[in-house]
Parts: C-alpha cells; sequence; structure tokens
C-alpha cells in the first residue's frame, strides 16, 4: 500500500513541476514581446520628440535667409534708382509705344529704400519709356559675342547672341533675349602692319603670311609677287579692308 501511494505522489509532483515551467516560460516570452514592441515605440516617440523640438529651429532659419538679389540692391538708397530685380512693378502693356510711362512698384522683401525727403517707403512710382527690352539702343544692354563667324565677307555674316539688359534700364518684357547680331569680332590684327607689309614685302608674301593666309604667301613668294601685278593688287584690296585676317575677324 506504502508503494502506491509514493507513486502517485511523485506523479503529482512532476505535474505541478511541469505547470510552473510552463507559467515561467509563458511569462519570458511575453516580457520579450514587450521589451521588443515598446523599443521600437521609444524611437519613434523619441524620432517625434525630437522632429517637433527642430521644427522651429528650420523655421527659423527658413525666415532669416536673404535671397540672392538683396546683393544687387544698395542699402537705403532712392527707390527710384534701384535695379529692376529689387522691386515688382505693375507694368501697363497698353501703354504708347515711345512715350514716358509711369508705373507704381514696391520694393521686395529685405529691400529697402528712401524717398526724396530720406523717408523709408515701400511703394513708390517710376518713370520709363514705353518699349520692351529688345527694342532698347544698343547701349543698354550687353551681348555675348561669337568667335566662329567671319566678320569679313560678303553678304555680312549673322550669330544668335544672348542679351542682357543693364541694371539700371528698366524696360517690358524679359530682360535676357536673343537677338540676331552681326559678326564684329577681333584677333588682335592691325590694318595698318597688314598695309606696310604689303606695300615694303608684299611681293615676298609677307602681308599674306601675316594675316595667316599662308597657301597666298607661299603663292606670292615663290612667284615673286605674280611678277608685281598681284602685290599691287594685295595693296588695293587691303587698303579698302576688301582682304582681312584668315581667322574671319576684323582689323583693330
Amino acid at each position: 500500500m506504502a508503494a502506491p501511494a509514493v507513486l502517485r505522489a511523485l506523479r503529482r509532483l512532476c505535474g505541478v513541476a511541469l505547470f510552473v515551467s510552463q507559467l515561467y516560460v509563458l511569462s519570458g516570452r511575453g516580457s520579450l514581446m514587450t521589451t521588443k514592441h515598446s523599443q521600437p515605440q521609444s524611437t519613434f516617440a523619441k524620432s517625434l520628440t525630437s522632429t517637433s523640438t527642430n521644427a522651429p529651429y528650420f523655421r527659423a532659419a527658413e525666415s532669416t535667409e536673404i535671397p540672392a538679389y538683396v546683393t544687387k540692391c544698395p542699402s537705403n538708397g532712392l527707390c527710384s534708382r534701384l535695379p529692376p530685380d529689387c522691386m515688382i512693378c505693375n507694368t501697363n502693356y497698353s501703354c504708347i509705344y515711345g512715350k514716358p510711362a509711369t508705373f507704381d512698384c514696391r520694393v521686395k522683401p529685405h529691400v529697402h529704400c528712401v524717398d526724396q525727403n530720406n523717408h523709408e517707403q515701400e511703394n513708390f512710382t517710376i518713370n520709363m519709356t514705353c518699349q520692351f527690352c529688345w527694342q532698347l539702343p544698343t547701349s543698354d544692354y550687353v551681348c555675348t559675342n561669337s568667335t566662329n563667324c567671319m566678320t569679313v565677307s560678303c553678304p555680312r555674316q549673322r550669330y544668335n547672341a544672348t542679351c542682357t539688359v543693364r541694371d539700371h534700364v528698366h524696360c517690358l518684357g524679359n530682360r535676357v533675349f536673343p537677338k540676331m547680331l552681326y559678326c564684329n569680332w577681333t584677333g588682335g590684327y592691325k590694318w595698318s602692319t597688314a598695309l606696310a607689309l604689303s606695300i615694303t614685302l608684299g611681293g615676298f608674301g609677307a602681308d599674306r603670311f601675316y594675316l595667316g593666309q599662308w597657301r597666298e604667301g607661299l603663292g606670292k613668294l615663290f612667284s615673286f609677287g605674280g611678277l608685281g601685278i598681284w602685290t599691287l593688287i594685295d595693296v588695293l584690296l587691303i587698303g579698302v579692308g576688301y582682304v582681312g585676317p584668315a581667322d574671319g575677324s576684323l582689323y583693330i
């Protein structure tokens, strides 16, 4: 009778031990899962906190940033003398071409100017001639130059240039515009030097060599200036400017 009782007691102890071990395992996994899930949440909360903390800093940096056009705007100068990049004007394209026109303008942010009485103002008027920027005189804009076209040719060659209006000039439309211009550049050749060489050493082709026309120079050299005839013709052609540098540039 004692042996079966001992066996039943051992079975009960084993069952209790198994139940306790299962509870321990389940409680350990639960805590681990809780820790793993809570960590991203804490990281996310930190990121939200840092973002919300840094947001005012970025807003402050953006608000204090100075635009690039401010460098072109003189401080505390006359509003009517400001460059066009420093103001915003209500232009009226229905004005009469070539006639004086008056437009209402206001300064851009971060720009400070004064009136005739040295009082700071934001709204003012400007007087200008009613015309588009591409209709301005050539002295009021600057254009790119081309060294790939022939200046001495018949008919004269043109090239596509990009022109920009000067800062102190006011006009209607785009301040940067394309325009067809005559080839007008120089490579450093002097007309007086070419003419002097043609008169003195033209029989040896010195004038043609100077202008970069080495083939014609060799022809004159070995033919003794075409027995003098070619020399006289070159003197006339260089004198009137018909023969120019080989690179197509103008004389200086």
